[in-house]
């Protein structure tokens, strides 16, 4: 199993979850909420309204997220979703432990699977900085569903 952090559509309650659940595409165990150890610019990019953590540390916000256990058939899956490694790349960062799922609050770091870019439009950079993700959230920015494209 694979630690992975997700900070964006993947997450509960917003609008790719559905994918994490779907064990037709491999396990995915919620783990606990957590918020990455340095800064990365976080925008909402593109015509679709696309979460992207920009792999810049030390720039914007801890980003707000939620860790999972996947095994290899979800990594491979989370891989292909998320376009590694053209549009995302899945690189370990070091993620504070917020909360453990049945546990209350959480201490220390661990290493997860962030699907973050390297690979960006120099604009991105001017976009507003979030420290979490909502598709719904005062942005205004509703994310597009692949399927509505």
């Amino acid at each position: 199993m694979a630690r992975v952090f997700v900070y964006g559509t993947l997450k509960k309650g917003q609008p790719n979850y559905k994918h994490m659940i779907n064990t037709a595409k491999g396990l995915a165990k919620f783990q606990g909420r957590g918020r990455t150890v340095e800064k990365y610019p976080l925008v909402i990019a593109g015509k679709y309204n696309i979460p992207y953590m920009l792999n810049i540390p030390g720039t914007g916000h801890h980003v707000a997220g939620e860790i999972y256990s996947v095994d290899e058939q979800m990594l491979q899956f989370l891989d292909e979703f998320e376009g590694c490694p053209d549009m995302y790349q899945r690189t370990l960062m070091r993620i504070q432990v917020v909360e453990w799922e049945g546990k209350g609050a959480g201490d220390g770091e661990l290493e997860c699977f962030v699907y973050s870019t390297a690979t960006f439009p120099p604009e991105w950079l001017g976009l507003p900085y979030h420290d979490s993700y909502d598709s719904s959230g005062k942005h205004g920015l509703a994310y597009v569903l692949r399927e509505s494209r």
